[in-house]
């Protein structure tokens, strides 16, 4: 993924992107706010009461034991309904803040899920998986607590400051000419822990994808002895991260030194200041210890505001990065007056299409330089070309997955663009030769599709029945629990034939009018293969399909086959007619045979018959 290098924008504004989401709940929040100000309110009263206590004509001079417990209630009782306001705070935010989670991660999950796959082809999963869990926590967690203390800590501050001028002009001036460098310090601060907050996310996020790719290629990782490689590499940006959070935690010493520093020195001043003027005559004791005793009840909100600058900068980064989801462009959506197909005769055609990836160097020639290619209604097409000639390209393009960037691609005459997504992926089905599962039942993941059938009905399970017939996926039937048996992560506990003939079943299932399939038999025997084929010849009977092909025997399967050299379609005909015609396709053959013979020599699993013998 391509790090940002636009300038970030203020804390205020990126925090106001929020707004949409938190609006619901604003209420609450601010009921949160005003019983957490209320509390911080109470306490500041309590240095008047004793002020009360302590003065000249007050209890405690007086020695009435009745009117020194009235002023030892009055303190506890503004203790317990602080106590009680802030319990009100946390009961009022903690709801709302966790609805607001909910609806980011919500919508950032559908967003992903609309987002085409040029998309995820850029972007890393490690750091789309630390902005939906990780930075969205860091929101909610700012939303409950950090917004609302900053700013009932920043209110209390000048409030407190305000009684502190009432004792004496002098003793308030002090504290607030000893506050003004932490404003100075914090500002500083922001800047320097915002760049670091956001390193510091973004390095979480890479080191996020290097656990998924580990987790996932540990296969690979053991089969090659490269697991201390894996580590070293993990170490690294580990180490990186570490740094980068030392560095944080720096900034945030640094902070916290001058919050303790600043304060303690206004005390030192203030009590040398109190005691002169005391002796002048023109501050009472009592008014002294009441100036010390609100002084030390501002500490902790003084002493907060780095934390809370921090949060806030946490806050401002994480809001920063989800957005940079939010606002990508979403290339392929639905038009904005779409078109209907009655009758879905399954025609697909590529006139003079185009296609190029986003980061191919401008002087290079389009990796599909004008397609033109027309699939028969019930037609079977082969398509076979050299390695990198553009087969998978070629067959992501009717499903919309990606869009033409020239010409088109229509069927029964209609552009893809200009159906709705939903329909069209209804008309098109596609089987892809890395088999991707889901952590569901078999069952589950075959009728992915089928979103329309109830589960459990005759016909899902009629469907069902066919579809891994045509698959001869018959092996989960004998799994511990049969069709409901969850197929762990990715599929990966079964085999790459396995996986491949569930994709397949997948695919079947759907009925479409087309099928696109990435030479979906690629990890199969060659007697499954076989049946497969037989299958496939029964079910594609009223289906166009377009079939890549990495074998001979697939290339038997179609009615006809399409040559791809050059980015471009250069000849169409019957096997044997491309054979007899065309030289460049006779060395494509022969190097699917060889291919072929290669893996059935080194690779292919053995047959019934064989393990028999």
């Amino acid at each position: 993924m391509t790090r940002s290098s636009t300038p970030a924008p203020s804390t205020i504004r990126s925090l106001a992107r929020l707004l949409p989401f938190a609006r619901p709940v604003i209420g609450r929040l601010s009921l949160g706010a005003i019983s957490a100000l209320l509390a911080s309110l109470l306490a500041l009263g309590i240095p008047l009461v004793l002020e009360v206590i302590v003065g000249e004509s007050g209890p405690i001079t007086s020695g009435d034991p009745g009117l020194i417990a009235v002023g030892a209630g009055a303190i506890l009782l503004l203790g317990l309904l602080e106590a009680l306001l802030v319990w009100a705070r946390r009961w009022f935010v903690l709801g709302p803040a966790t609805q607001v989670e909910y609806e980011l991660r919500t919508e950032f999950y559908s967003r992903l899920q609309r987002l085409p796959v040029s998309f995820h082809d850029r972007w890393q999963s490690g750091q789309l998986l630390s902005r939906m869990m990780q930075d969205i926590s860091v929101i909610r967690r700012w939303l409950a607590f950090g917004l609302i203390l900053l700013i009932v800590n920043l209110l209390t501050i000048v409030a407190g400051s305000a009684i502190l001028f009432t004792w004496h002009w002098v003793l308030g001036a002090i504290f607030v000419v000893c506050a003004l460098p932490l404003w100075i310090a914090g500002y500083l601060f922001e800047k320097r822990y915002g760049m670091l907050s956001r390193q510091s996310q973004d390095q979480a996020g890479d080191l996020a994808t290097s656990v998924e790719e580990s987790v996932h290629g540990i296969r690979v990782l053991k089969a090659f002895g490269r697991g201390r490689h894996a580590l070293h590499k993990f170490a690294r940006q580990a180490e990186t991260l570490r740094e980068t959070e030392l560095a944080k935690a720096r900034a945030v010493g640094w902070i916290w030194f001058w919050l303790v520093l600043l304060p303690d020195i206004a005390f030192a001043v203030c009590l040398g200041a109190g005691i002169v003027l005391v002796e002048m005559g023109e501050l009472q004791v009592a008014q002294l210890i009441a100036f010390f005793a609100m002084a030390t009840i501002l500490r902790w909100p003084v002493e907060s505001i780095g934390f809370l600058f921090s949060f806030l900068v946490d806050a401002r980064t994480a809001t920063d990065r989800i957005f940079e989801v939010f606002d990508e462009r979403n290339t392929i959506t639905d038009p904005a007056e779409p078109r209907t197909i009655a009758d879905v005769r399954g025609e697909l055609a590529f006139e003079g299409a185009h296609f190029r990836y986003q980061d191919a160097p401008a002087a290079t020639r389009d990796l599909l330089d004008g397609i033109d290619l027309v699939l028969r209604p019930g037609e079977t097409m082969a398509l076979v070309g050299l390695t990198g000639s553009g087969k998978t390209t070629l067959t992501t393009l009717p499903g919309r997955l990606y869009d033409v960037t020239g010409g088109r691609v229509t069927l029964d005459g209609v552009d893809v663009r200009d159906l709705e997504l939903r329909e069209l992926r209804r008309h098109v089905g596609m089987a892809f030769e890395d088999a991707t599962l889901f952590s569901a039942s078999v069952r589950d993941n075959v009728l992915l599709g089928r979103e329309e059938l109830e589960p459990g009905s005759d016909e899902a399970e009629a469907v069902l029945r066919e579809a891994l017939e045509v698959a001869q996926a018959g092996f989960v039937y004998e799994l511990p629990r049969g069709l409901d048996t969850v197929i762990g992560e990715e599929g990966l506990s079964l085999s790459g034939g396995q996986r491949q003939r569930l994709a397949l079943a997948r695919a079947v299932a759907t009925r479409p009018a087309v099928l696109v399939l990435d030479d979906p038999l690629s990890a199969l025997d060659v007697d499954t293969e076989a049946l497969v084929e037989e299958a496939l010849r029964r079910v594609l009977t009223d289906t166009t399909a377009l079939i890549v092909a990495h074998r001979p025997s697939t290339v038997m399967l179609a009615d006809r086959v399409a040559l791809l050299q050059g980015g471009r379609i250069t000849a169409v005909g019957t096997h044997s007619e491309l054979l007899r015609e065309s030289e460049h396709y006779r060395h494509v053959i022969s190097s699917l045979e060889v291919e072929a013979l290669r893996k059935a020599e080194t690779g292919r699993i053995p047959t019934q018959q064989e393990v028999a013998r």
